[in-house]
C-alpha cells in the first residue's frame, strides 16, 4: 500500500487527556515524539468531534463515536480503554437509591456519548427505570437541586467519588459486568480510513509504539501513579490501584463486549444494526 502522505506535515493523534490514559501516556511523553506524529490532547467528547470532522488522523475515542462513524474508520488493534468490573471512574452518585429514580432528574456529563449510552442501557434495559435525564449538567447541579443523580466520568468521578462518598454511588462498569459476564469497552483507538490509505507505515509505527509505550506502562505502575496522583489528588497506593483496574487490550472477550454493546444500541436505535469492527491491516509487529 503506497504512503504517499505529505512528509512534511504530520498526523495528528488524539489522546484523552484522563489519568486512565497515563500507562500509555506518561511513556509516550518520556521516549520522546514519534516521528510524523503530534498529539493534540481533549476530553472524549472533543476528540470524538475532531476525529469525524478530519482534524485528526486517529485518536482515543468513545466506543459509541466509532460506532456511529464506523464506514469511515478503522480500529487500531490491541488497545482500548476498558474494565472488567469496577473502574472508579465511570459513576452514577444518587441523594436516594438507583430504583428511586424513576422520572426523577438525572444529570449527564458532557464529555462521553458512550458512558450516557452505558447509563441509558444500565437503568431503562436492565433496571427499567426511566429518569428524566439533564444533558451537559453539572456534579454542583445534584446539590442545588436541579438534579436528582449526576453521571460523572474521568478524574472528575475520581474526585466525587470520595468526596460524595455518603451519597449512593454505583459503578456502571461494575453493573455491566454482573448483567452481562463481559468486560466493557469505553474507548477505542480509530483511525480514518482516509488517512491510513495515504500514510500507512506511519501507522504501522504508530502500533509498534504504542505497544512498546503500553509495555513500559505496565512494568511501572508505581512510578506512573506517583507522577498523575497529584492531580486528583489521590493517594499514590489508592491511584496504582485505580489503574490497575483500567485494561487498555482489546482482545476476543473485549470485543463480544463491545459488539454486545453495538447490538444493544441497534435495538435501542441509537446504531445502525450493521456495525462492524473494522481493524487496520497490519501485523503485530515489535521494534
Amino acid at each position: 500500500m503506497a504512503d504517499n502522505k505529505d512528509s512534511s506535515k504530520n498526523l495528528r493523534l488524539g489522546m484523552v487527556n484522563f489519568i486512565n490514559t497515563a500507562p500509555i501516556y506518561i511513556p509516550w511523553k518520556e521516549k520522546g515524539a514519534l516521528a510524523g506524529w503530534e498529539i493534540v490532547e481533549g476530553n472524549p467528547a472533543q476528540l470524538n468531534k475532531m476525529l469525524h470532522e478530519g482534524r485528526l488522523d486517529a485518536g482515543l475515542v468513545s466506543s459509541f463515536a466509532y460506532g456511529e462513524g464506523y464506514p469511515d474508520y478503522f480500529l487500531l488493534p490491541d488497545f482500548s480503554i476498558s474494565a472488567a468490573g469496577p473502574v472508579g471512574s465511570v459513576l452514577l452518585i444518587s441523594k436516594e437509591p438507583p430504583e428511586s429514580l424513576n422520572g426523577k432528574k438525572v444529570g449527564l456529563t458532557k464529555q462521553s456519548a458512550t458512558s450516557t449510552r452505558l447509563l441509558y442501557i444500565i437503568l431503562e434495559d436492565f433496571w427499567n427505570i426511566r429518569p428524566e435525564y439533564i444533558p451537559n449538567a453539572e456534579h454542583e447541579d445534584l446539590h442545588n437541586g436541579k438534579c436528582d443523580g449526576y453521571m460523572a466520568i474521568g478524574d472528575e468521578a475520581l474526585r466525587l467519588r470520595n468526596k460524595w462518598s455518603h451519597l449512593h454511588v454505583i459503578d456502571l462498569a461494575e453493573i455491566w459486568l454482573k448483567e452481562t459476564g463481559l468486560p466493557f469497552v469505553f474507548a477505542v483507538w480509530a483511525v480514518r480510513q482516509d488517512s491510513f490509505l495515504r500514510a500507512s507505515n506511519h501507522f504501522k509505527q504508530l502500533h509498534r509504539h504504542l505497544s512498546n509505550c503500553l509495555e513500559i506502562g505496565k512494568n511501572n505502575l508505581d512510578k506512573i501513579s506517583s507522577i498523575v496522583a497529584p492531580k486528583i489528588p489521590m493517594g499514590q497506593q489508592e491511584c496504582m490501584t485505580y489503574l490497575k483496574g483500567i485494561e487498555m487490550n482489546l482482545n476476543p472477550d473485549h470485543q463480544k463486549g463491545l459488539k454486545l454493546f453495538f447490538s444493544m444500541l441497534s435495538k435501542r436505535g441509537d446504531l445502525p444494526q450493521d456495525v462492524e469492527l473494522n481493524f487496520i491491516p497490519i501485523t503485530n509487529e515489535k521494534s
